[in-house]
């Protein structure tokens, strides 16, 4: 299996498996920054949304109500178990004017300029050539459109972050990673570098501080269950996973809040 293949079916597994706890109100971090994209492209009645690595819904539902009636939002994850989460709730909504696909963003198959704006929320860090991937994303982007690309900051729920890996160190060492995919493109330098490779020029980038509140230890715990950290807790058998759980908690009894500092960037077309 390539690099890439290996790359798109870690991050199936891993967002398959935290389905079950994606969408739990501690993580509404998801949602909150997915809407906030979705405000800051100030979209129009009408428009044609592509939403890759759509997870949930959370930009896409958003921005299937702001392009209403007319309008229509393709959301599109390799995790299909999200997928599902999101049909849900699109159905709840009443909103018939979204599809969700159970797709790789990379070959979709659509046309040069196809979409008044592509939106990648917390995704373009997971495939290993980001350039690549975000040229793909601008191809389907026409002339006047925008492209927007959410993206983590430093420090990405620290203190929980470092005491999950050091639990990991202790029980598994050989699944603890040198580093975190999303910090290839944590600074604004850094994500305008890539998209530069990429020949994009002139992106709105901009830097948001902010933290996640924690009413307990076990809010963090429920947070890694349902995001990427699940791939590495699948891996763990259930006495493994129980003194991980301990360790981790252990090391954060005192902490009341997790850090979730965010880039946005949008260019132009």
């Amino acid at each position: 299996m390539g690099e890439l293949e290996e790359a798109k079916a870690k991050a199936a597994a891993a967002y398959n498996a935290a389905a079950d706890h994606f969408d739990h109100p501690v993580s509404s971090f998801w949602h909150r920054f997915g809407r906030r994209t979705i405000e800051r492209l100030g979209l129009r009645e009408g428009e044609r949304v592509l939403d890759v690595c759509c997870g949930s819904g959370g930009s896409a539902l958003p921005a299937a109500e702001a392009v209403a009636p007319q309008g229509k939002v393709v959301a599109v994850d390799l995790a299909e178990r999200l997928v599902g989460l999101g049909e849900a709730k699109a159905r709840a909504r009443g909103l018939g004017n979204i599809e969700f696909r159970a797709a790789d963003m990379l070959a979709l198959g659509y046309p040069d300029a196809s979409f008044d704006v592509v939106v990648c929320v917390f995704g373009i860090f997971f495939v290993p050539d980001m350039v690549a991937a975000t040229r793909e994303l601008w191809r389907m982007v026409r002339p006047g459109g925008r492209l927007a690309i959410t993206t983590w900051g430093p420090d990405l729920f620290e203190p929980g972050n470092s005491a999950f890996w050091d639990a990991i160190q202790t029980e598994r060492a050989d699944l603890v990673k040198g580093f975190n995919p999303w910090e290839r493109i944590s600074t604004p330098a850094s994500l305008r570098d890539m998209l530069g490779d990429a020949d994009i020029s002139g992106a709105d980038i901009v830097a948001e501080a902010g933290s996640h509140p924690l009413d307990s230890p076990d809010d963090w715990w429920l947070i890694a269950m349902g995001s990427g950290y699940r791939g590495t807790l699948a891996q763990l058998d259930p006495a493994t996973m129980a003194r991980v759980r301990d360790k981790n908690l252990a090391s954060i009894a005192e902490c009341n809040a997790i850090t979730t500092n965010v880039v946005y960037a949008i260019a132009a077309k």
